[in-house]
């Protein structure tokens, strides 16, 4: 068997809040290659990390981070309770700035990679990241990701970053000659089991399978020619490539 890049979706969001500290050390702790994290701007300009950006889901605050300086978004509790409930209430969990990241990852994982996912398509936002990213000596062992065809456009011209878009039909923005911009494909579950994968993975691009969280989808993920495997619960795509009990 090729070797399959393990990725944690955000961290380890199966068991922990998605996007935190907390998450990502877990992921680290587990042995993944590499986590994925999403990138906004505050207010005054500092890239922190937020699936949705409105602070809703994971924090209960109907509020989008954009609209928040970073001293307001501290202020924030990244507890998701609406999925966990109590479980992770009163322990100090904030939404944690990319620097604050990097920096975990720095003294817990110096080898682990990133899967950057660009959340907002502005260019200051591409570029405060790679500030950040050059800082900590890590832009060459980050992917770069992104649902908008101009952002990912700007990230290959620009940086030169190893970028992944997705299917054109999946995308929020498709350019024109957009395949032109990838280094590599990101594929869902979904596209992962219907008649489309074939037509993806005939690109002849490493292919990146998200979320495989059961054994099931690994072994599919693995049988429709998966170089990366991103899962919520790394732990039953760790166990089917042999690399824990």
């Amino acid at each position: 068997m090729k070797k399959i890049v393990v990725e944690g979706h955000r961290g380890y969001c199966a068991k922990y809040p998605e996007n935190t500290l907390i998450s990502y050390a877990a992921a680290m702790d587990l042995g993944v290659d590499a986590f994925e994290f999403d990138v906004w701007l505050t207010s005054d300009k500092v890239p922190v990390l937020m699936h949705d950006g409105n602070a809703l889901r994971t924090c209960g605050v109907d509020v989008h981070v954009r609209d928040l300086t970073l001293e307001e978004v501290k202020k924030l509790d990244a507890c998701y309770e609406a999925k966990f409930g109590d479980q992770y209430k009163n322990m100090d969990i904030r939404v944690p700035t990319l620097e604050e990241t990097l920096a975990l990852a720095a003294e817990k994982r110096p080898d682990i990679w990133y899967g950057v996912e660009i959340k907002e398509y502005t260019e200051e936002t591409v570029d405060l990241t790679m500030e950040l990213l050059n800082k900590y000596g890590v832009f060459d062992r980050c992917y770069f990701y992104a649902f908008d065809g101009n952002t990912l456009k700007y990230i290959k011209e620009k940086y030169n970053g190893r970028t992944m878009g997705y299917p054109d039909v999946a995308m929020k923005v498709m350019i024109e000659n957009g395949y032109d911009y990838y280094d590599e494909i990101g594929l869902s579950m979904k596209f992962v089991r219907s008649e489309l994968c074939p037509f993806y993975v005939a690109k002849r691009m490493p292919v990146h399978m998200y979320c495989a969280d059961t054994e099931e989808d690994v072994r599919l993920c693995i049988e429709k020619g998966a170089d990366l495997i991103t899962a919520n619960d790394p732990v039953p795509l760790m166990r089917v490539l042999g690399r824990i009990e």
